[in-house]
């Protein structure tokens, strides 16, 4: 029998996403080091951490070790921070080091300032009996040092004083190729590192002792009010119990090509070239969701919200109506500045906290032109997405444009049929000198389906579906021709 696991107490980072990467926060009474190169948002992460100290009511301490005390509260503020209650120690170099000339061309640093600061240092803990310690950058110390091998006993010897007081440390690390910080990563009881290249930011957790933590890459983002993590989707830990049951698009023809419709809780990707129907065609089972008092959602990856509603209202669609009841969403994502993982938070928060129904995503190539990441990673999120949607019963239509008009057919074109239950596809075919259009089912993994060809027409009062097409052949090339009747 094995013997149960005393829970370690928690500390909130303050970070929105931060604390479900680790599991519920901080171990409490512990040290972390903050990583990354400038720019990456170390400090902010730090502004974080003690303002939700202070809040809470503990006490907090923010050892400065560059910028002048009036900066960094002066920074914490433009961002939206409070380091009221905050207590701020001050020990950047002032003004008076270069008026001076206080080169210690006799005494080295270390044998000047080392042992101030650390009284300093001392005072103040034992004056304050902090909860809660950021100390920006601690690397400042490695130039107070006399060598490597002190710089390690006096950090072992700083973090052990700080923990015998109880407190949670955060302190941040400035690398060179000269200096690296391999022995902090080491000495520390957890790592949290930023990465910023590309205009893309990412989080992760490559150590965190005592504790389970969520694996990574993370998506972040920096806004005006801070720092913000988005925790990579694990499909596996979400779903619901739900039926099974065909999805009609309001199209009797239609959806008797589709076998009933499609299955709630399946991923349907809706294929053609440009112009053809697809995002009118996903939007029509948002209208049918709507009638049967389901609330559904479409995130726009290629076009603005305005065209999107123009568009669907000259085709008899209401959808500016449908948004006012709060049966529809629509939401234009904006190209290159969403992480994957904050794109999927968006979806998930409306599946969550709304109870939406039906997902449409429009379309799969502006999916991988507008996020950040490349482009197998984001197969791989698209993919953790997709599972997630299905495991909590929601419809997913997925649009995903392809390159020819005419010629040899092609389902897909970004590479995601596998994520597929139901393939339909759209096609031009030219017949007599008029370009026509076609509708088909390629695949469906629950239920039947028809396996011919329809005309498809988008008119001004919505989607028309004609009969079966017989008696031709070579259509899916686009230029089909009649078959002889005795033959």
């Amino acid at each position: 029998m094995t013997a149960d696991v005393p829970s370690l107490a928690r500390v909130t980072t303050g970070v929105s996403g931060l604390d479900e990467v680790l599991e519920g926060g901080l171990i409490e009474g512990r040290s972390y080091l903050v990583r990354g190169q400038p720019g990456s948002g170390k400090t902010i992460l730090g502004f974080h951490f003690v303002s939700a100290g202070a809040a809470a009511g503990e006490r907090s301490l923010f050892i400065n070790l560059e910028e002048d005390e009036a900066d960094v509260r002066a920074n914490a503020a433009s961002l939206g921070f409070s380091l009221d209650g905050v207590d701020v120690l001050d020990l950047s170099p002032s003004s008076d080091f270069f008026a001076e000339d206080q080169s210690y061309s006799v005494f080295g640093a270390d044998e000047v300032e080392g042992d101030d600061l650390t009284e300093q240092i001392a005072e103040r803990v034992a004056e304050r009996d902090p909860d809660r310690v950021f100390v920006d950058p601690v690397t400042q110390f490695r130039y107070l040092t006399g060598d490597d091998y002190q710089f390690r006993k006096q950090i072992i010897s700083f973090t052990r004083f700080l923990e015998e007081h109880d407190a949670t440390v955060l302190f941040t690390s400035q690398t060179t190729p000269d200096a690296p910080d391999d022995d902090l990563q080491f000495m520390s009881d957890g790592i949290v590192e930023l990465a910023y290249e590309n205009d893309r930011r990412r989080l992760t957790v490559p150590k965190f002792r005592a504790s389970d933590k969520r694996a990574g890459p993370h998506g972040m983002a920096i806004h005006g009010d801070g720092v913000h993590v988005y925790p990579q989707l694990v499909p596996s830990a979400h779903g619901v119990g739900f039926d099974t049951e065909p999805i009609p698009s309001g199209i009797p023809a239609f959806d008797e090509l589709l076998g009933g419709g499609i299955e709630r809780g399946t991923i349907t990707v809706v294929s053609g070239p440009t112009g053809v129907g697809k995002t009118t065609t996903g939007t029509q089972f948002l209208r049918e969701a709507a009638d049967r008092g389901e609330r559904s959602a479409v995130f726009l990856l290629e076009e603005s919200v305005d065209t999107f509603e123009h568009r669907s209202e000259a085709v008899g669609m209401p959808i500016s109506s449908l948004r006012e009841e709060g049966a529809l969403v629509v939401e234009a994502v904006e190209p290159l500045t969403t992480s994957p993982q904050e794109f999927a938070q968006r979806v998930r928060r409306e599946v969550e906290e709304h109870e939406t129904r039906v997902v449409m995503i429009d379309g799969a190539r502006g999916y991988k032109l507008s996020m950040q990441g490349e482009d197998d990673d984001l197969v791989r999120e698209l993919h953790a997405l997709g599972r997630y949607l299905k495991n909590m019963g929601v419809t997913v239509i997925l649009v995903d444009e392809i390159d020819t008009v005419t010629g040899d057919f092609q389902a897909t074109n970004s590479g995601i049929s596998y994520l597929a239950d139901n393939v339909v596809f759209l096609s031009y075919l030219e017949m007599e000198g008029e370009l026509r259009k076609v509708a088909g089912v390629l695949k469906k993994r629950v239920g039947d389906f028809e396996r011919t060809l329809r005309e498809f027409r988008i008119t001004e009062d919505g989607i028309a579906v004609g009969d079966p097409l017989t008696g031709l052949r070579g259509v899916l090339r686009g230029a089909p021709e009649f078959v002889d009747a005795e033959e």
